[in-house]
């Protein structure tokens, strides 16, 4: 196995461990904590999430994605970002206690403010393990985050329910939240021991800053975008609207953003060691894109028909407004990965400038979308986001075009076998519901019928992108028999 292939299986099995498992401890959290607690509460946490996000991109100030591009990053580099994220943390904790009054009377909801002081304290601590994730990341070690995440996610998660199951509302989802960024700073420092030292060194600022501060422009742009929508949603609509918007949001999110996120931390580290090579580069980039596509619009079309069933058996009847909601955002969503690796192409050429213009371009198209589909209430809403999906796409696809010499619709000719038989699969099992009202059956029948119809079909046609995936398997599967 090449040095690059093997990198990827490593890199992509601990990564979708440390993902999914995460994933899925906060899912099944999420269920329980669903049953015990009302869409209000989970809204008002939801009404937070922009501040939250956007402070935390701020405290980040792209020197994340400026260390793991680099070839060689000293302690020094790792000294100076922990110092900056660590000051920036303090500072974005002070705006946001002073502005909680202010948070609380913009919702007409006085208890936000003491939510707002309470969940703010966790972008300090996450600031003093920041720099231990992006050591870990550069050196393509999810193991062990795997084990500080899960470890984290699991305790706190308990704690989450326990709190709920005893009436503590909205503040049960408070203390998780702070429980786990404690726990992940514990478990970071004990499993890496390592820490970086509180010394700011001025040549590494301007090092990091220089590629860092373009991305950091274009980080908040997307931060803000990404939770517009919340702010949106909580003051036009109502708390439980957000509720049922985040949840959907939510059960969206899970194999998109965690497959992109995974193919993200993996894909970025591994171009930026052969950015030199223009057609290994290409080339790298031509299976990520493929791999990608085949394994996240199966799941996302089949999470869209059987969105149903899936959310009145997990969460009960009482959450069937998301349903809607969770088909629309699927769509918008299912075209994520491919954004993000277009991204880091744009991250391992040093094009943050680039980065910054497409930002630019694509969220005031957005902010448009959004203001005319919000006639049309929550669901025009998501059509509105599902759009911009596609949209943004495109350009990434546009922009990237001259690093690895494939026009948009090259790199769409690349992803339609696996688009065209994911929505052939998707319309199956949307039909064939009608045939079982029983939810569970519909969900099982339609799981396992899918998949079926997925890869049988996959393998008839001898689809590269499944045999690419098939040979990732196997060399994995190699690689471990031969170490026992």
């Amino acid at each position: 196995m090449s040095s690059i292939a093997s990198k990827s299986v490593h890199g992509i099995i601990w990564s979708a461990i440390e993902r999914f498992s995460l994933q899925g401890i906060q899912f099944l959290i999420g269920i329980i904590l669903a049953r015990l607690l009302s869409p209000s509460d989970f809204g008002m946490i939801g009404m937070l999430s922009i501040f939250l996000s956007v402070s935390q991109t701020f405290i980040d100030c792209g020197f994340s994605n400026a260390l793991i591009r680099q070839k060689e990053t000293t302690s020094k580099d790792y000294d100076t970002a922990f110092v900056v994220n660590f000051a920036i943390s303090i500072f974005a904790f002070v705006i946001l206690f002073i502005a909680a009054p202010y948070i609380a009377t913009f919702y007409n909801m006085p208890d936000l403010q003491s939510i707002t002081r309470a969940v703010s304290t966790t972008l300090i601590i996450n600031s003093l393990f920041a720099v231990h994730k992006v050591k870990l990341t550069k050196i393509i070690d999810f193991k062990t985050q795997s084990k500080a995440s899960f470890g984290a996610a699991f305790i706190s998660g308990g704690l989450g329910i326990f709190l709920a199951y005893n009436g503590l509302g909205v503040w049960s989802l408070v203390y998780q939240t702070i429980c786990n960024s404690i726990l992940n700073l514990l478990f970071m420092i004990v499993l890496l021991k390592w820490f970086p030292k509180p010394i700011f060194h001025k040549d590494s600022f301007h090092t990091l800053f220089g590629f860092g501060s373009k991305l950091l422009i274009a980080s908040i742009i997307s931060s803000i975008y990404s939770n517009i929508y919340n702010i949106v949603i909580g003051k036009q609509f109502s708390a439980s609207s957000l509720g049922y918007y985040t949840r959907a949001d939510h059960l969206a999110n899970f194999p998109s953003q965690n497959i992109a996120g995974i193919l993200s931390r993996v894909t970025y580290p591994i171009l930026s060691q052969i950015q030199d090579d223009s057609e290994h580069l290409k080339s790298i980039y031509i299976k990520y894109l493929q791999t990608a596509c085949f394994t996240i619009f199966p799941l996302m079309m089949g999470l869209a028909a059987l969105a149903k069933p899936l959310i009145i058996i997990m969460l009960g009847e009482k959450w069937l407004p998301s349903v809607i909601l969770l088909q629309i955002i699927c769509i918008g969503l299912m075209f994520d990965p491919i954004c993000n690796i277009n991204l880091n192409l744009l991250y391992v050429n040093g094009r943050s400038d680039l980065v910054l213009k497409l930002e630019i371009i694509k969220k005031s198209i957005a902010i448009a979308i959004l203001i005319f589909s919000l006639q049309f209430g929550l669901t025009g809403l998501c059509i509105g986001r599902a759009i911009y999906g596609i949209i943004a796409t495109i350009l990434n696809m546009t922009y990237t075009k001259k690093f690895i010499g494939l026009s948009m619709w090259g790199q769409s000719k690349l992803i339609l076998p696996s688009l065209i038989l994911s929505l052939s699969m998707a319309v199956l099992l949307y039909k064939g519901m009608v045939l079982n009202s029983n939810n569970i059956v519909q969900l099982i029948l339609g799981t396992v019928s899918g998949f079926l119809f997925y890869i049988g079909f996959a393998k008839i046609f001898k689809m590269k992108e499944f045999v690419i995936l098939i040979n990732l398997i196997k060399q994995s599967l190699f690689k471990k028999r031969t170490k026992l």
